[in-house]
């Protein structure tokens, strides 16, 4: 079973808003307020404007599962305000908006994008990932120290936003998964990352 990862564009913002509404829905249907308007999450449509900026960026990936998308990450140097310090964001990428399909929930698509978040961090020479987590979700916070993140902390009040535990990890901790660069010379880009299970 193998998972790729490729630059999201334009086209895929549909694709992705729909596994945002469509996993709103599955964590509200146990109780989360995660992601809703009551709890204080971004509306959909706001939630696309910013992932519209991320794509135009070129911040987002598409996770697909045997050619299938089946998730999606974006990875850059940006959080919301306190947050993290100007010297955490300044050795870290931050992790955003990371959905995975329910469809292909439980084949290890979250630990693949996770494990290129930190491909990315090693080629830009940042020692952490780190990302905030929905405050109240208790599950999803066990989720990431399943995935090897530590809780740094949860934001101090000057953080007004709802996510704000803090997980992070050493770029380290994960064993090397992407091959090195080629060389300008060789004229080729890189391709996609191959990642497999």
């Amino acid at each position: 079973m193998t998972v790729t990862m490729r630059p999201a564009t334009l086209g895929d913002l549909a694709l992705i808003c729909r596994l945002r509404v469509q996993r709103t829905s599955w964590l509200t249907a146990r109780g989360s307020d995660q992601w809703t308007v009551a709890g204080r999450g971004r509306a959909i449509e706001t939630f696309a404007a910013a992932v519209g900026r991320a794509l135009d960026r070129g911040e987002t990936w598409i996770a697909e599962f045997e050619g299938a998308p089946a998730g999606t990450i974006t990875v850059n140097h940006r959080a919301d305000p306190g947050l993290w310090s100007p010297w955490e964001l300044a050795e870290s990428v931050i992790v955003h908006f990371m959905i995975v399909d329910l469809c292909f929930a439980g084949r290890k698509v979250g630990h693949h994008m996770l494990a290129h978040a930190a491909d990315l961090a090693t080629r830009q020479h940042r020692p952490w990932v780190r990302l905030d987590a929905w405050t109240t979700n208790t599950a999803l916070h066990d989720y990431y120290r399943r995935e090897g993140f530590t809780m740094a902390r949860i934001a101090g009040p000057v953080a007004s936003g709802p996510s704000k535990a803090l997980f992070e990890r050493p770029t380290t901790s994960w064993p090397p998964r992407l091959p090195p660069r080629r060389t300008a010379t060789a004229h080729r880009s890189v391709p996609a990352a191959s990642l497999r299970d």
